[in-house]
């Protein structure tokens, strides 16, 4: 996929056997936020260092990453796709995501 830009933290991740773009913009950022009781950034970017990730968390994440480069998904949506890896790989997608967005904070 062209034109996904590490330094603006966007990454790619192949979802539904699609190349798809992901980006945790300021708007997803405070999706995820109210999603996890009103916690701010940092907050957030804490509560993932921890490594601990639920299936929840994962397609909360991987949801606002898609919403954030322009995807019109719901999170069930999100919950119905397949990753290249299974459970791995959707971790893999959240951590580089989270790697891409907050730096080595997440």
């Amino acid at each position: 996929m062209s034109g996904v830009n590490r330094h603006r933290g966007e990454i790619e991740a192949l979802l539904d056997d699609r190349p798809r773009k992901l980006v945790l913009t300021l708007g997803a950022l405070a999706e995820l936020e109210s999603a996890f009781g009103g916690q701010d950034l940092l907050a957030l970017a804490t509560r993932f260092e921890t490594g601990h990730l639920s299936a929840r968390d994962a397609i909360r994440v991987i949801g606002a990453g898609l919403r954030g480069a322009g995807e019109e998904v719901s999170d069930e949506d999100v919950a119905t796709m397949t990753a290249q890896g299974g459970a791995a790989g959707f971790v893999a997608i959240v951590a580089d995501l989270l790697s891409a967005t907050f730096g080595g904070a997440a």
